[in-house]
């Protein structure tokens, strides 16, 4: 069986690989005030390396925390890349997010009933960024909800 290329969109996922700790800053929000978390987040290939499977956790100065749990992969008809994602909210995981790449950036969007939530992840200079903002009912505009600073460790 011959194997499918890898696309850009697949090598430029590697840049995610390993693993990483920082913080995420938590915007005031309809799940909760404004806050600060220590973070970890790790990237592995799977797959073959046609996914990469995340695992991120936070643990919040009173001591809960959250974790969340993502799989990326590439759309071989679109060349865009989905991430697949469920976390301790407990929702069932919905349709995947879907986005592309510029300039190294990696932006997703994903739609519900309840509103469209917008994601960018990049790695610049050893740092993982990830930046969340949501758009909730109809709402005209995004809000800021998260962003996690990570260092590769």
């Amino acid at each position: 069986m011959n194997e499918p290329l890898k696309s850009h969109a697949h090598t430029a996922l590697e840049a995610f690989l390993g693993h990483w700790r920082g913080s995420t800053e938590l915007a005031a929000s309809p799940w909760g005030p404004a806050r600060t978390a220590v973070a970890e987040v790790t990237f592995s290939r799977a797959a073959g390396g046609y996914a990469l499977v995340q695992s991120y956790r936070h643990v919040e100065p009173d001591g809960t925390h959250f974790e969340g749990h993502g799989v990326f992969t590439v759309d071989p008809e679109h060349g865009d890349t989905l991430w697949y994602y469920v976390d301790s909210m407990g929702r069932p995981p919905e349709a995947p997010a879907r986005g592309h790449w510029q300039d190294g950036t990696l932006s997703l969007e994903r739609r519900s009933p309840r509103g469209t939530a917008r994601h960018t992840f990049k790695v610049d200079g050893g740092v993982l960024t990830h930046i969340a903002e949501v758009r909730l009912g109809d709402a005209a505009i995004f809000s800021p909800f998260m962003i996690s600073v990570c260092r590769r460790v």
